[in-house]
Protein backbone atom coordinates (compact mmCIF):
# COMPACT_ATOMS: atom_id res chain seq x y z
CA UNK A 1 0.00 0.00 0.00
CA UNK A 2 3.00 2.63 1.15
CA UNK A 3 4.86 1.36 -1.99
CA UNK A 4 3.29 3.63 -4.41
CA UNK A 5 5.49 6.71 -4.10
CA UNK A 6 8.87 6.07 -4.80
CA UNK A 7 12.47 7.79 -4.72
CA UNK A 8 14.99 7.38 -7.43
CA UNK A 9 18.25 9.31 -7.90
CA UNK A 10 19.71 10.41 -10.96
CA UNK A 11 23.22 11.63 -11.33
CA UNK A 12 23.62 12.45 -7.57
CA UNK A 13 24.86 10.19 -4.70
CA UNK A 14 21.84 11.72 -2.11
CA UNK A 15 19.27 8.98 -0.73
CA UNK A 16 15.97 10.11 1.16
CA UNK A 17 16.27 8.88 4.70
CA UNK A 18 12.94 7.90 6.47
CA UNK A 19 11.27 6.39 3.27
CA UNK A 20 8.79 5.36 5.42
CA UNK A 21 7.53 8.19 7.00
CA UNK A 22 8.03 10.83 4.10
CA UNK A 23 5.90 8.48 2.18
CA UNK A 24 3.30 8.36 5.27
CA UNK A 25 3.63 12.16 5.40
CA UNK A 26 2.98 12.55 1.96
CA UNK A 27 -0.19 10.31 2.04
CA UNK A 28 -1.31 12.43 4.87
CA UNK A 29 -0.66 15.23 2.80
CA UNK A 30 -2.62 14.06 0.21
CA UNK A 31 -5.96 12.41 1.79
CA UNK A 32 -5.63 15.74 3.96
CA UNK A 33 -6.02 17.49 0.69
CA UNK A 34 -9.14 15.38 -0.46
CA UNK A 35 -7.32 12.94 -3.03
CA UNK A 36 -6.35 9.58 -2.91
CA UNK A 37 -2.27 8.83 -4.10
CA UNK A 38 -1.56 6.84 -7.33
CA UNK A 39 1.86 6.68 -8.18
CA UNK A 40 4.06 9.39 -7.49
CA UNK A 41 7.81 8.90 -8.31
CA UNK A 42 10.50 11.23 -6.81
CA UNK A 43 13.50 11.68 -9.06
CA UNK A 44 16.15 13.43 -6.88
CA UNK A 45 18.54 14.61 -9.45
CA UNK A 46 21.74 16.88 -10.04
CA UNK A 47 21.17 20.78 -11.54
CA UNK A 48 22.68 19.95 -15.03
CA UNK A 49 20.08 16.44 -15.39
CA UNK A 50 16.90 18.68 -14.03
CA UNK A 51 18.09 21.71 -16.49
CA UNK A 52 18.33 18.98 -19.30
CA UNK A 53 14.54 17.90 -18.22
CA UNK A 54 13.69 21.77 -18.09
CA UNK A 55 14.38 22.50 -21.88
CA UNK A 56 13.63 19.49 -23.09
CA UNK A 57 9.64 19.34 -21.84
CA UNK A 58 9.15 22.38 -20.91
CA UNK A 59 11.30 24.95 -23.02
CA UNK A 60 12.80 26.80 -20.03
CA UNK A 61 16.51 27.38 -20.02
CA UNK A 62 17.03 28.24 -16.70
CA UNK A 63 17.96 26.17 -12.88
CA UNK A 64 15.41 25.18 -10.59
CA UNK A 65 14.36 23.11 -7.98
CA UNK A 66 11.47 21.05 -8.81
CA UNK A 67 9.78 20.29 -12.15
CA UNK A 68 5.92 18.28 -11.46
CA UNK A 69 4.63 16.61 -14.35
CA UNK A 70 0.61 15.38 -13.21
CA UNK A 71 0.03 11.59 -14.57
CA UNK A 72 -3.26 11.80 -13.22
CA UNK A 73 -6.07 9.92 -14.82
CA UNK A 74 -8.74 9.25 -12.04
CA UNK A 75 -10.79 11.80 -11.02
CA UNK A 76 -9.41 12.20 -7.18
CA UNK A 77 -6.36 10.08 -8.16
CA UNK A 78 -3.03 12.21 -8.13
CA UNK A 79 -0.11 10.87 -9.64
CA UNK A 80 2.73 12.03 -11.32
CA UNK A 81 6.28 12.03 -11.58
CA UNK A 82 8.36 15.50 -9.51
CA UNK A 83 11.92 15.79 -10.51
CA UNK A 84 13.87 17.73 -7.76
CA UNK A 85 17.41 19.36 -7.75
CA UNK A 86 19.79 18.61 -4.89
CA UNK A 87 22.36 21.14 -5.82
CA UNK A 88 18.75 23.98 -5.64
CA UNK A 89 18.37 22.28 -2.47
CA UNK A 90 21.13 22.31 -0.81
CA UNK A 91 21.75 26.07 -2.13
CA UNK A 92 18.17 27.00 -1.07
CA UNK A 93 18.71 26.10 2.10
CA UNK A 94 21.94 27.91 3.09
CA UNK A 95 20.31 30.98 1.26
CA UNK A 96 17.11 31.12 3.61
CA UNK A 97 19.52 29.57 6.54
CA UNK A 98 17.11 26.69 6.68
CA UNK A 99 18.35 22.80 7.01
CA UNK A 100 18.61 20.94 3.72
CA UNK A 101 16.21 18.21 5.36
CA UNK A 102 13.54 21.04 5.74
CA UNK A 103 14.28 22.54 2.25
CA UNK A 104 14.32 19.07 0.60
CA UNK A 105 10.64 18.31 2.52
CA UNK A 106 9.56 21.66 1.78
CA UNK A 107 10.22 20.88 -2.21
CA UNK A 108 8.33 17.78 -1.88
CA UNK A 109 5.01 19.02 -0.57
CA UNK A 110 5.99 21.94 -2.66
CA UNK A 111 5.13 19.25 -5.69
CA UNK A 112 2.16 17.45 -4.10
CA UNK A 113 0.62 20.22 -3.83
CA UNK A 114 0.83 20.89 -7.59
CA UNK A 115 -0.88 17.10 -8.24
CA UNK A 116 -3.44 18.38 -5.96
CA UNK A 117 -4.12 21.67 -8.18
CA UNK A 118 -2.00 24.22 -6.40
CA UNK A 119 -0.30 26.53 -8.47
CA UNK A 120 2.32 29.36 -8.06
CA UNK A 121 2.37 31.96 -11.27
CA UNK A 122 0.49 34.60 -9.47
CA UNK A 123 1.43 36.32 -6.09
CA UNK A 124 -1.70 35.24 -4.72
CA UNK A 125 -1.02 31.40 -5.84
CA UNK A 126 2.39 31.71 -4.54
CA UNK A 127 1.02 32.75 -1.10
CA UNK A 128 -1.71 30.04 -0.92
CA UNK A 129 1.24 27.51 -1.36
CA UNK A 130 3.66 28.81 0.52
CA UNK A 131 1.02 28.48 2.96
CA UNK A 132 -0.29 25.39 2.68
CA UNK A 133 3.72 23.80 2.28
CA UNK A 134 4.09 25.58 5.94
CA UNK A 135 1.13 23.90 6.98
CA UNK A 136 2.01 20.66 6.25
CA UNK A 137 5.56 21.11 6.98
CA UNK A 138 4.15 21.92 10.51
CA UNK A 139 2.46 18.60 10.79
CA UNK A 140 5.38 16.41 9.76
CA UNK A 141 6.69 13.25 12.18
CA UNK A 142 10.04 13.03 10.47
CA UNK A 143 13.41 14.76 12.75
CA UNK A 144 15.39 17.46 10.70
Amino acid sequence: MMRNIHFFSEDTHYKPKQKNALRTWIKETVRAEGYKTGEINFVLCSDSYLLDINRQYLQHDTYTDIVTFDNSEKEGVIAGDIFISIDRVCENAAKFQVSELDELHRVVIHGILHLCGYGDKTKEDKARMTGKEDFYLARRNLTS
